[in-house]
């Protein structure tokens, strides 16, 4: 099957053309024609699976015909963050770019001043997080009641955020003929009860088993010590298969640290992290998507938000807190049916976490390298020497006498031998490296 087979415009099919996609993903299969014939829709897609193109190619012939009004915008595109925000926007640019649609883009860091003189002009395409587009709504500088078209992308990260109250403060806010398209990796009960409460006889496409991982990633997972985090990310790096990477961190203080490290170590590395200006994100972004730069340090703020072709490593420096995080940071490499690595490092202590990712992709992680569990135990008092092993010891020299054996008969040892140090200390000098127990009468520093 091919895009013209969709029933999509042959000035989209240009767009798509130019852009080099000849066939369909699944996705975009069960998605587009439904969308155009305006239906309600549920997509559960896995990230890397062209999700965002099934609701934007159909969306810029729908919206075709048509005027806008001031403050008035005729379709709204929600995201749960700035970076897919900002995704969704050059999707509409790249293939709307035979079609004469205005689009606005309402994402909070930037300032308010250019975004409103865009809504009083007014658009077709209105892309926004729902914090930005509740703060406008609340100063009267935006009226929803000409939207016929709603997309609530990446349901199950907004449920994450917090942010389904908003999203169903703005859906009462809507026209009730609207047609409302749905889209999730995982449809938990919360985005399940949404779905039910808003959409109207929708049509739902599964592509994939909810929360796998992309075929197309080979997953690997790095026991390590903690101390040789560092270390062991380097030689990935420095490997021969390595192209570029993007490599995530629980902590915007970890991806300070990690970008600061890696470029003394002379690598071209950059940073994005939820302290820096959108500005300053964009521009870190543009960098390692035009090449000035091959390793993108970051924090889950970009898990769902990077779209690059050609990203041959995902690394997870730390192991995700959220077993659904996994997937979605390992799914910016392998996209568009392109080969990638992803390769998670654990420690001892990122075991339940390890498990509960196991089990919500349902596959067992490729083991690579080994923990050095005596280095990372604890250390662990010594049990009390019995004097039972001493004797087997001094059996090992010399037979014991035996049973009924008159005492006297029995060889006194020499003075001297009686300096030497017994068996046992000597066993516990060769084999133990903790501290020496204090009733032996040796410090234990």
């Amino acid at each position: 099957m091919s895009f013209a087979d969709l029933g999509l415009s042959d000035e989209l099919l240009r767009a798509v053309a130019t852009r080099g996609y000849g066939e369909p993903t699944p996705i975009q299969k069960g998605a587009i024609p439904s969308v155009l014939m305006g239906k309600d829709l549920i997509g559960i897609a896995q990230t890397g699976t062209g999700k965002t193109a099934a609701f934007v190619l159909p969306m810029i012939d729908v919206l075709a015909e048509g005027r806008t009004r001031a403050r008035m915008p005729r379709s709204l595109i929600l995201e749960p963050t700035r970076e897919l925000a900002a995704q969704v926007a050059e999707n509409f640019e790249k293939y709307g770019v035979h079609h004469k649609l205005s689009m606005a883009l309402l994402i909070g860091g930037v300032q308010m001043g250019d975004q409103v003189k865009a809504l009083e002009k007014g658009v077709d395409v209105l892309i926004a997080t729902p914090g930005r587009l509740m703060d406008l709504f609340s100063r009267g500088k935006i009226m929803l009641n000409d939207c016929s078209l709603l997309v609530i992308d990446e349901a199950d990260r907004m449920l994450d955020m917090g942010f389904i109250p908003d999203i169903e403060d703005i859906c009462t806010k809507l026209p009730k003929s609207r047609q409302t398209l749905l889209f999730s990796a995982t449809m938990p009960p919360p985005i399940k009860k949404l779905a039910d409460k808003f959409l109207s006889d929708p049509k739902t496409i599964e592509v994939a088993r909810p929360a796998t991982a992309n075929v197309n990633i080979e997953q690997r997972l790095v026991d390590v010590r903690g101390d040789k985090k560092r270390e062991t990310l380097r030689d990935i790096l420095r490997g021969e298969e390595f192209k570029n990477a993007i490599i995530f961190a629980n902590r915007k203080t970890t991806v300070r640290e990690l970008y600061t490290s890696l470029k003394r170590s002379g690598f071209a590395v950059g940073q994005i992290h939820g302290d820096m200006e959108q500005p300053a994100r964009i521009a870190e972004f543009d960098r390692f998507k035009k090449d000035e730069i091959n390793i993108l340090v970051a924090s889950d703020v970009a898990a769902r938000g990077l779209d690059v072709k050609g990203v041959s490593h995902v690394v997870n420096f730390d192991v995700p807190w959220q077993p659904d995080d996994y997937v979605h940071r390992i799914g910016r490499t392998g996209r568009a049916g392109a080969k990638g690595i992803a390769i998670t490092l654990a420690t001892r202590e990122d075991r339940e976490a390890v498990a509960a990712i196991e089990k919500l992709v349902g596959q067992k992680i490729a083991r690579f390298g080994k923990t050095d569990e005596r280095a990372e135990a604890p250390t662990a008092t010594p049990a009390p020497v019995k004097a039972k092993p001493a004797k087997k010891a001094e059996k090992a020299e010399k037979p014991a006498p035996k049973p009924g054996r008159r005492a006297e008969k029995v060889r006194e040892p020499r003075p001297e031998a009686a300096r030497e140090k017994s068996p046992v200390i000597e066993d516990m000098a060769g084999e133990w490296n903790g501290p020496m127990p204090s009733f032996l009468g040796v410090s234990a520093s």
